[in-house]
């Protein structure tokens, strides 16, 4: 069966496409056939990233590894049963079929609560959650005292994983190993980058995730996202020394890959 990752996080601006799209095609050069889901019908980032690529490709005469792109199906209302709930039959039918074709499915869910978000969490057997480092997004996660190291308690989108978790446990599957990404962090140390790392690690010793490096905020991934690349990708298209920034980031998904472990899976790019 397919390894299903899920990219969640209830709230926009995290970074969620861009490690959707990088980390599927980490997996993707590393020889393993991906499949993409973007559950966020409104403003599909990641369906539009994917979209690019193709176009980039198609225009430079390319076939540089990828994710297949697998869209949700149109189904009419009344081929819905009584009691089925429409966009479940939607997530199921896409999920049926990309799996046969696929060891890892990634599924880049919206910055919001909806119902497919939802029943993604419940099939995810790896999440991962980026987080920009800031207390605003923490508060997604937990509420936390005024001098912003005591967690006072998880928040609401910790408690509808705890709800995805006890789905999968009554459904007799693995539990969710959950991932949080300290994502789009700057370069400087400051007072509140440190209190922010001391209120994850609490966290985590609480609820039950594991904490991650994600990626710094960089130039390099707004520049990418209109062709539709990867920083794995920009030796293919004639770019022959990367400069530090560059591999500064290349050196960040390697670790991001490295620290989620998933089966069969070596960072070696």
């Amino acid at each position: 069966m397919a390894h299903i990752i899920v990219i969640g996080n209830e709230k926009g601006g995290a970074g969620k496409s861009t490690v959707s799209m990088h980390l599927a095609t980490a997996l993707a050069r590393l020889g393993h056939r991906v499949s993409a889901l973007d559950l966020d019908l409104r403003q599909r980032s990641f369906g539009r990233y994917a979209d690019n690529r193709a176009r980039f490709m198609a225009r430079e005469g390319l076939d540089l590894p990828s994710a297949r792109l697998v869209e949700l199906p149109e189904i009419a209302a009344d081929q819905i049963g009584d009691g089925e709930n429409l966009d479940d039959r939607r997530l199921a039918q896409a999920m049926a079929a990309a799996e046969p074709e696929s060891d890892f499915i990634v599924i880049d869910c919206p910055g919001a609560h909806t119902r497919l978000s939802q029943v993604a969490h419940s099939l995810a057997d790896t999440l991962v959650t980026p987080l920009n480092d800031s207390f605003i997004d923490f508060d997604l996660l937990a509420h936390i005292d005024t001098d912003g190291l005591k967690v006072l308690g998880p928040s609401v989108y910790s408690e509808m994983v705890w709800n995805a978790r006890q789905m999968r446990a009554q459904a007799g599957l693995r539990p969710i190993d959950w991932v949080v990404l300290r994502n789009r962090v700057g370069a400087q140390q400051m007072i509140n980058k440190e209190k922010m790392g001391r209120a994850l690690d609490a966290l985590a010793r609480r609820i039950g995730f594991r904490v991650a490096p994600g990626f710094n905020e960089r130039v390099i991934f707004r520049e990418l996202f209109p062709r539709g690349l990867t920083l794995l990708d920009l030796r293919d298209i004639g770019v022959r020394q990367l400069n530090i920034s560059n591999i500064a980031a290349r050196q960040e998904l390697r670790d991001l890959v490295k620290t989620l472990n998933l089966p069969g899976v070596a960072a070696t790019f």
